[in-house]
């Protein structure tokens, strides 16, 4: 942990956060990347964060003996952002146009230092003349910050058998 963080988390008591307060920063996550402000979405992310979307047929496999659909920290975050902004990233050029529903936000534990969370999440994704949805349930761990919180991780677990129709995912869920 760095000394930033450690500042982060002493801004706030972890015991004193409401659902309310954690809706209101999922809905600001949710709208940048609707919006397609990736750089400013990933910094809403720590230093030391993980960001994971697991195969859809082993959501609860380990990252690092199995394969994933996305299993990025903070630098390989970085990197695809850059990527998916650049009119060489076909896949996403022009952009889709997504709309993001969060709902059934849940503390699922507060730990001495940071909150663990899980929403469901429904995101509709119109590209080219095509209309996919994807939905699934996210898992973060959010830390306190001065002005709302920081992903150290979001693990997003898809509810598909598969991926239809593209069979990948070329933008941030």
């Amino acid at each position: 942990m760095t000394t930033t963080e450690s500042v982060i988390t002493a801004v706030r008591p972890v015991s004193t956060i409401t659902r309310s307060e954690v809706e209101e920063f999922l809905y600001l996550e949710a709208a940048l990347l609707d919006d397609w402000r990736l750089e400013e979405w990933v910094e809403l992310f720590t230093l030391d964060c993980i960001y994971e979307v697991p195969a859809t047929d082993s959501p609860n496999s380990d990252p690092g003996l199995t394969w994933s659909l996305i299993h990025d920290r903070r630098t390989m975050l970085e990197q695809r952002i850059i990527r998916l902004k650049k009119p060489e990233a076909h896949a996403e050029f022009p952009h889709s146009q997504t709309s993001r529903i969060v709902g059934n936000v849940r503390i699922t534990d507060r730990l001495e230092q940071s909150l663990l969370v899980a929403a469901n999440f429904i995101v509709s994704r119109m590209k080219a003349g095509k209309f996919d949805q994807y939905v699934g349930r996210h898992y973060y761990e959010l830390v306190p910050a001065a002005e709302g919180f920081l992903i150290r991780r979001k693990k997003s677990v898809l509810a598909h058998d598969r991926l239809d129709p593209q069979g990948k995912i070329s933008f941030v869920l």
